[in-house]
């Protein structure tokens, strides 16, 4: 398979609001969110219940449109749901009278590449998810934690330039979702692909993403932003990927870790400081 990133497939948001309204009430879920993701890299937007990071990646995902501010990717807007950007939601979804081959080839159902390149995509993105030999299986027959290996080989099928990820092992038990972490970030490395993992995991946070943006609610905005501790793959018991976890901690947490600043940097070498870029 080739390499997912473009170039131009930066990913833009430029101060977005949302605003639901209620038998007359109006309540703002999102308020002045500035974004920009480059191509290949893997965001992780962590906070708390509430926070609106979901209602984010809705928008980004173009399931909802009724926002204010812009949303582009590649220069172009954002107008509703594109192949361009693939999802993973935290239930799986796969159609229980399709087998895993089919649950993945439904996805190409209106892609226009010949009936041969399909079968080669499904059967290579199967592969690159370790279900190879599990092409004619059923739903009902898979763990939780390969199910979610299928639905992330249909979300990539289509070769998007960003795949959107809701909180997809929110469900799965701890040692699957560490191991699917894992697979993951190594897909990710392959494939360089953009990435944006919504969660409210700080270890999961920490342990895939290049940045780490971490929101506050009422309304939801962004706090603040933390580079990711070094190269991957990462030592969870490093002190360098514990420092990072603890900013992230203490930012959820409301602690005031450094007033006034937007995005922080860690200086592993000199463990203990925090350098701020204003």
């Amino acid at each position: 398979m080739g390499v997912h990133a473009i170039p131009d497939s930066i990913l833009r948001l430029k101060n977005i609001g949302k605003t639901f309204h209620h038998q007359g009430a109006a309540l703002e879920v999102l308020k002045e969110v500035n974004l920009t993701v480059h191509p290949g890299e893997f965001v992780s937007i962590l906070g708390s219940s509430g926070c609106g990071k979901s209602t984010l990646l809705r928008l980004l995902v173009g399931l909802d449109i009724d926002y204010s501010g812009e949303i582009s990717l590649g220069g172009k807007p954002v107008t509703g749901p594109s192949l361009k950007r693939g999802i993973v939601f935290q239930e799986h979804r796969l159609l229980p009278w399709l087998t895993v081959y089919d649950n993945v080839a439904i996805a190409l159902k209106n892609a226009t590449v010949s009936a041969a390149e399909k079968k080669d995509l499904v059967q290579q993105h199967i592969e690159l998810v370790g279900l190879k030999g599990f092409e004619q299986a059923w739903p009902h027959q898979l763990s939780g934690g390969m199910s979610q290996r299928v639905a992330i080989a249909r979300a990539l099928v289509n070769r998007p330039d960003v795949l959107l990820l809701d909180e997809p092992f929110g469900a799965l038990d701890a040692m699957t979702r560490a191991y699917l972490q894992q697979e993951l970030q190594a897909i990710w490395h392959k494939e360089n692909i953009t990435m944006i993992l919504v969660t409210h995991d700080v270890e999961e946070a920490v342990f895939l993403a290049d940045r780490i943006v971490i929101m506050e609610p009422n309304p939801g905005r962004i706090k603040r932003i933390l580079v990711g501790p070094g190269a991957h793959p990462r030592d969870r018991n490093s002190a360098p990927f514990n420092t990072v976890k603890r900013l992230a901690l203490a930012e959820i947490n409301g602690e005031d870790t450094s007033k006034g600043t937007h995005q922080t940097f860690v200086d592993f070498n000199r463990l203990g400081e925090v350098r701020l870029s204003w």
